[in-house]
C-alpha cells in the first residue's frame, strides 16, 4: 500500500552506453523498465518524481523533472529529486533495478535515519532531507560517487534479498531476467 507521507524518485538515467540504448525504454514483461519502476514506486509512495535529463528526449508516459545539471551522474538526479520532494523521506530507485518491490522499498524507508542503503551500494536507498546539504556539497565539489558523499551521515544498512537488487547493465542481463 502506498505511503502518503513518502516520496519516490525514479532515476531515469540517460544514454546507457553499455546497454546500447536508453535502459528506461527497454521492454521487460510487457512494460518498459521505466514503466515497471514507476509502477512499483506508485505502489510504495504517495508522491512520485521521475528525474533525468530532458535533453535526452526520452518518450516516457509520465512527466520528467530535469535534474538541472550538466553532470551525468546519479548523484545529480538524487539531489534534484530530494530538492523537489514534498516529504521528509524519499526512496530512490534507479531504472535499471527491475526486480525491486514495494515491500523492500518500505523496509528502506522504515530504516532511514539520514540515509538507508542496501549492502551492495547506495542505490536503491532511502534519503531524508537532512542528507541533502552533504549531497549538494559533494555534487558542487565534483565528488560524484554517492557512497563517498555519505560520509558523516547517519546511515543504516538494510539487508535485502540479492535477487531484488539485480542490475540490468547489458541486453544480456535483460534477456536473463525475461
Amino acid at each position: 500500500m502506498a505511503d502518503r507521507g513518502l516520496t519516490g524518485v525514479l532515476l531515469v538515467g540517460g544514454a546507457s552506453e553499455r546497454f546500447g540504448s536508453p535502459k528506461a525504454l527497454a521492454p521487460l514483461g510487457g512494460e518498459t523498465l521505466a514503466e515497471r519502476a514507476w509502477r512499483v514506486l506508485g505502489e510504495t509512495c504517495g508522491e512520485r518524481l521521475a528525474v533525468g535529463k530532458a535533453s535526452d528526449g526520452l518518450e516516457l508516459p509520465f512527466p520528467l523533472l530535469d535534474d538541472g545539471s550538466a553532470i551525468r551522474a546519479p548523484l545529480a538526479g538524487l539531489v534534484a529529486g530530494l530538492r523537489a520532494a514534498s516529504h521528509d523521506v524519499t526512496v530512490v530507485l534507479p531504472v535499471d533495478i527491475p526486480c525491486m518491490t514495494a515491500d523492500a522499498l518500505h523496509l528502506l524507508a522504515g530504516a532511514c535515519r539520514d540515509v538507508a542503503v542496501v549492502s551492495t551500494g547506495p542505490l536503491p536507498g532511502a534519503y531524508r532531507k537532512t542528507a541533502l546539504p552533504a549531497l549538494e556539497r559533494a555534487l558542487a565539489a565534483g565528488r560524484l560517487r554517492i557512497r563517498d558523499a555519505l560520509g558523516g551521515l547517519d546511515t543504516a544498512v538494510v539487508e535485502l534479498d540479492l535477487a531484488l537488487l539485480t542490475n540490468v547493465n547489458t541486453p544480456d542481463d535483460l534477456r536473463r531476467l525475461g
